[in-house]
Parts: structure tokens; C-alpha cells; sequence
């Protein structure tokens, strides 16, 4: 990835923000707090899905939003407008020279495995201004985190056998959603994308060849221009593709006992053209009119009635093989893609032995058609042979789940630790500025994050540590890990990126990593393991005496 193609891309301008997060501003300022220091941490409640783990992703765009974080006069003009007329004008002064020189991001590891409850940033600095980051941050670790997630689930459910391609464009939430889309898709382990804007921006590979409009738009061979094609190993001698493909059609027919009046000539055109102008590149779409059936008689496969793109993709594929070109393969995008994979695989082979061409043993089958991770889960337990899944609605809409529901939420200002009660204990937050360790078992497994108050020392790995569950039995418990990881990276600090940042596929390679670590029980795709994210004994008792003091009414004005 060319890094000023990502600097050059401009992922959330300073605008793109609540306007509450101004009225907020300006509060603090008109009462003189917008310098105290203050403490925020973003995470999220539950894991995604109905699983058992989420991935973080985002922070890679979050440091560049930060870094480029500046209010130009255009935007204070505009900010002038639209919040009330009595605001003093000289806080669109103090906007003007805002920067994020003061702040501070500690973070999680981008492509990490990581837990509902457990912060995956702390972002402290002036209150002011780490509020005005509030959503911003959101959005940009929200719906990467999702579709990133998504995106390892498919591959778990896909195996590591299969290629994945991102094919979602056209079905995101508008261009962003694309490129976020295929940025994180790829980063949570997806090999390709369609979409030409991420290949140049991220470095992602691409992947495309034609459509069925494309093979319909013909209807007859004599749309084929040119005709001829050069051999691969001569520099001259055109050969007349359409009679050389003809023959070919006429031996592929005779194999299959197929009717070669029932071709489609139109179809038969497309593939000609398309041949001619990538005759290394030959992988069409099969199915714009239908692929095969099989007898149910005979054990030999019989073409359905103008079922003639398997008949005409052979017999092209075959003309190029005998000028020495390699065709890819095909694409189903329709039906039974197990069934219709096998018998295609069949005739592939069929073709390799009875003409002898080693190549038709290796063609790609690329399967695309309306693909969620429950049937993506269903190709592992039928008999089929497809090479490459192409998916896109389920995966870039997340339609199991449209939002991973990070908040963003203050734990201290002024060095005092702050927590928000609720009637939904669920909403509760955990006080305090916090360090976050990952316990691992005997075998490299995580079991357990806990989270600590800053200042207390580091668990260690084959000490025993107490700690209470932060969500279902919360009742004290003592383990012992094996080893012990810090999961927090100081990435940003006085306006500086501290942390080299990763390309995606760096990323990519420490999503798998991750991945791995985890137990089987912990990564089932259907009714996981719910993993344990626990606070320390010194947290659990802060909080504790902040609950005692707020049932006392030590806050309230008018308590007597």
C-alpha cells in the first residue's frame, strides 16, 4: 500500500460529529473546565453475532483522525451558524486553534480478539476536546470492528481451504460503507475484493471478470470482433478462434452425448470475445441461461435444453489450451452451487482425460450466489467443488446484526474517577482509569481479561489473582494463569503517532494470529463459550464505595 494513497484519504472530517458535542464544548469553556483533564474509554456491551468474540478494528483511521484533527475557518463559520446566536464569539477562536496536541490514545492492539466490556481506548487530554472526539471515534471503530468480525466468521465457517471474495459494493451503505467495507472484510480475512477503489487505496487484491449482461448483450457469432487470436508461444499466425472453438464444440458434444443444436449462439459469442480480449484471464459466468442436469437414468451427464454454458465455456477453453493459454475456470451464480459444482468438476475431468489436457484438472469454480455465513457453513457439510466463494449482501450489511453498539464513556475528570448508574445494571460503567491483562492458559489459550485500577501492580504469570466477573456470576474467584499479556499500546501522545502503523495486510496476519489463540469453545460459530472479562478486588471494591455513596445521597443537593 503506496502510503500517501492513505494519507491522501481523508476518512472522517472534523465536522462529521453530533452537534451536541459542540453545545458540550462550549459549556465547558463558558464555565472555564474545557482544560481539566478528563478520561474517556470506548467499548461495547455485547459480543456480535451470537458469538463468542469480536475483532477491534479502526484505530489504524482513528490515529489518522487525530493526527489531521483541525478546525479550518470554513468549518467555524459554518459552526457559527447553526449554534445559537448568544454564543460568545470567542469560542469559535478557541475552535480555531484546536488540536489534538493534548491528547492521549491508548489502545488495544488493532486486530485483536477482544470481549464485550473489556476498553478497547482510553482517550484522555482536555475535556473539551476529548469530547468533541466522542463521535467520531464511534464511527470509525464501530462498523469496521463489525464487518471485520463478520468478515473471520465467514472464514471460520468458510475453512482455510476456500478463496473469499468481497463483492459487496453495490449492496453497502454508500461509498464509505464500500470502502470500509472492503478494507475490514480483507483485514478479518477475505483474499480479494471487487471493489477497484480499495485495491488502490489499501492494497487489497482484485478480483472481477464479466457479468450476465455481458454474455446476454450477444446473439450471435458474428458480433465477435475480432476472430482470430494469436498463439501464446508466436509472435504472428492468427488463428480463426470461431473455427477452431466450433471443432472443439463438436468433440466436447460428442463426450457428453449433448445436442450441439441446442447451443446458445449468443453465449457461445460472449465467450468467444471475452477469450479474445483476455485470452489468460478466461473465467466467465456459466448460468445466464443454466449450467447442467443429470440423467437420472444414466450415469453419464446430459445437457438440459439450451443448457449451454458448460458445453461452450469447455469448448473455448479447450481452443486456448491448444494455443497454449491457461483458462481460470468458471463462475456459478445460480441453483444448487454443491450439485452444480460437482457435476461441473466431472466434466472438467472428463475433458482432461479424453483430450488429454492436464490444465482442465486444475480450472477454478467460483461460487456466488446470495451466500450468508449459514450457507456458507452448509458447503463444508455437503459434497461439492467450489474453489472460490464470492460474497457480499450478508457480509457487508451484517444483516445477522446492523450495529456492534460501541459507546464511549467518561471514567474520570480531574484525577476522579466518575461511573454512570443505571436501572439497566448492563449500562453501568466501570470507574477509573484502568490497565487491561489478558490470562492465558497452560496451552496459550486466553480465559480471562481483568481489568485493574492503573496504579496497582501487574498480575503475574502463576500467582494467583482474585477477581469478580464483571457480567453473569459475580462472584469473587481466584485464578492462576499461566502467562499474562498486557493488551494496551500507547499509539498517540501529544499530537504524535506513537505506534507504527500496519498496513491491512499486516493487520490481516495478526487477525489470523489472534484468531488462533483462542479456544475451539470460545470460537464455535454457533453457541460459543461466554468468555470471562473480570475487574481486579481494588476496582471491585472502588466500585462499591462509589454505589454506597450515591444510595447515601452523599450527591444530592437536597438530600435532607
Amino acid at each position: 500500500m503506496a502510503q500517501g494513497q492513505e494519507t491522501g484519504y481523508e476518512r472522517v472530517p472534523t465536522l462529521l460529529t453530533d452537534l451536541y458535542q459542540f453545545t458540550m464544548a462550549y459549556a465547558y469553556w463558558r464555565s472555564g473546565r474545557h482544560n481539566e483533564p478528563a478520561v474517556f474509554e470506548l467499548f461495547f456491551r455485547d459480543n456480535p453475532f451470537g458469538g463468542g468474540f469480536s475483532l477491534f478494528s479502526g484505530m489504524h483511521d482513528c490515529l489518522l483522525f487525530l493526527r489531521s484533527f483541525r478546525f479550518t475557518d470554513e468549518d467555524v463559520e459554518y459552526l457559527r451558524s447553526v449554534l445559537p446566536p448568544a454564543t460568545d464569539p470567542a469560542f469559535f477562536l478557541f475552535l480555531r486553534e484546536l488540536d489534538c496536541s493534548g491528547v492521549t490514545l491508548q489502545s488495544v492492539p488493532e486486530g485483536t480478539v477482544v470481549f464485550a466490556r473489556v476498553p478497547l481506548m482510553e482517550v484522555s487530554g482536555p475535556l473539551a476536546v476529548v469530547q468533541l472526539l466522542e463521535t467520531s471515534l464511534l464511527c470509525l471503530v464501530n462498523y469496521a470492528s463489525l464487518v471485520c468480525s463478520n468478515a473471520a466468521r465467514f472464514r471460520l465457517a468458510a475453512g482455510s481451504r476456500r478463496k473469499l471474495l468481497e463483492m459487496g459494493l453495490r449492496r453497502a451503505q454508500g461509498p464509505d460503507g464500500g470502502l470500509t467495507a472492503s478494507k475490514y472484510t480483507y483485514v478479518g480475512g477475505f483474499d480479494m475484493t471487487s471493489n477497484v477503489q480499495a485495491g488502490f487505496l489499501f492494497g487489497i487484491p482484485v478480483a472481477g471478470t464479466m457479468a450476465h449482461s455481458y454474455v446476454t448483450s450477444f446473439s450471435s457469432l458474428e458480433e465477435v470482433w475480432p476472430q482470430t487470436l494469436v498463439a501464446a508461444n508466436s509472435d504472428h499466425d492468427n488463428i480463426d478462434l470461431i473455427s477452431l472453438t466450433k471443432g472443439w464444440l463438436g468433440r466436447v458434444c460428442e463426450l457428453l452425448g449433448a445436442e450441439p443444436g441446442k447451443i446458445r449462439e449468443g453465449e457461445l459469442a460472449a465467450f468467444l470475445s471475452y477469450a479474445i480480449a483476455y485470452p489468460h484471464n478466461f473465467l466467465p459466468v456459466i448460468d445466464s441461461y443454466s449450467v447442467t442436469c443429470i440423467n437420472a437414468i444414466s450415469v453419464v451427464f446430459l445437457l438440459c435444453p439450451y443448457s449451454s454454458g458448460l458445453l461452450n465455456f469447455c469448448a473455448v477453453a479447450l481452443s486456448l489450451c491448444e494455443l497454449d493459454y491457461s483458462p481460470l475456470g468458471v463462475r456459478l451464480d445460480s441453483g444448487d452451487l454443491c450439485s452444480q459444482s460437482v457435476e461441473v468438476r466431472h466434466v472438467f475431468r472428463l475433458c482432461s482425460e479424453q483430450f488429454s489436457i492436464p490444465a482442465f484438472q486444475s480450472l477454478v469454480i467460483v461460487g456466488t450466489n446470495n451466500i450468508s455465513e449459514y450457507s456458507m457453513a452448509e458447503l463444508n457439510k455437503k459434497e461439492n467443488e467450489i474453489d472460490v466463494v464470492g460474497v457480499g449482501t450478508h457480509l457487508v450489511t451484517c444483516t445477522r446484526q446492523p450495529s456492534l453498539g460501541c459507546v464511549y464513556k467518561l471514567v474520570e475528570v480531574r484525577g476522579s474517577p466518575r461511573m454512570k448508574f443505571s436501572e439497566d445494571p448492563e449500562k453501568s460503567t466501570v470507574p477509573g482509569r484502568k490497565a487491561v491483562y489478558r490470562m492465558l492458559d497452560t496451552e496459550g489459550h486466553p480465559f480471562l481479561d481483568l481489568l485493574c485500577l492503573c496504579e496497582e501492580p501487574a498480575p503475574k504469570a502463576c500467582v494467583a489473582v482474585r477477581c469478580h466477573p464483571v457480567v453473569g456470576n459475580k462472584t469473587c474467584q481466584s485464578i492462576t494463569p499461566a502467562q499474562v499479556s498486557c493488551l494496551r499500546l500507547d499509539v498517540y501522545t501529544k499530537g504524535q503517532i506513537t505506534h507504527p502503523l500496519c498496513s491491512p495486510a499486516e493487520t490481516r496476519e495478526k487477525v489470523q494470529s489472534s484468531i488462533q489463540t483462542l479456544h475451539p469453545r470460545h470460537k464455535r460459530l454457533q453457541k460459543p463459550d461466554s468468555y470471562v472479562v473480570a475487574v481486579s478486588e481494588k476496582l471491585q471494591n472502588l466500585i462499591a464505595e462509589i454505589r454506597k455513596g450515591s444510595s447515601n445521597n452523599s450527591n444530592f443537593l437536597l438530600a435532607n
